[in-house]
């Protein structure tokens, strides 16, 4: 169970449980900080307020020990070598994970500026997924993909979340949120967070 009491970034407030196993769909316009929000609860950002997983504060143990438990998947994913393969600990374990997402085994070669945007997405995700985390925190991960590749990607977040994962899905999509979602956080402008049924 991930708890956030009063947690506090900038314009942003929230308060609000997930469960294991439970994904939450996160929509509001753009540039009204659900990046924010996503980014404070990995503490990858100055914030306030308190967020426990499983009744430990975050607080009790070390940054890096955190955002492995409880990871942000950015919408556009960093990159800081030169070949996919070389973000990777191990390129056997993501191998089969990236062919799911539609890629092929060889693309742990590729260059990363001959990577599209949705290359990147799924490579990026594929990252996250190897860590196995509790809480897996993702800012728009189909933005950028066709329908295939969506899909694709839903499925294996439903596998993850059927596991106990727990899952806070930023989308700008109605559809997906329904699809993927078992509840729904709006963010209105001024940073105010509600919940909606889907």
């Amino acid at each position: 169970m991930l708890t956030i009491n009063a947690l506090r970034r900038l314009h942003i407030s929230a308060s609000f449980q997930l469960a294991d196993g439970e994904c939450l769909a996160l929509q509001g316009p753009s540039g009204v900080g659900k990046t924010l929000l996503l980014r404070a609860i990995a503490d990858l950002d100055p914030n306030e307020g308190s967020i426990e997983l499983d009744g430990r504060p975050r607080e009790s143990m070390p940054a890096p020990i955190w955002r492995k438990q409880v990871t942000y998947v950015a919408a556009e994913p960093g990159w800081w070598a030169d070949t996919v393969q070389e973000h990777f600990v191990a390129w056997g374990p993501a191998v089969a994970l990236a062919q799911r997402l539609g890629l092929p085994s060889s693309c742990g070669t590729w260059p990363i500026q001959r990577l599209s945007t949705g290359e990147k997405q799924r490579l990026g995700l594929v990252r996250a997924l190897l860590l196995h985390s509790r809480v897996l925190l993702l800012d728009e991960p189909t933005s950028a993909l066709d329908a295939a590749s969506t899909a694709s990607v839903e499925a294996i977040i439903a596998e993850r979340l059927s596991s106990g994962t727990s899952v806070i899905w930023s989308t700008h999509n109605s559809a997906q949120a329904r699809r993927i979602g078992s509840r729904l956080l709006m963010m209105a402008s001024g940073g105010r967070i509600e919940e909606h049924p889907l």
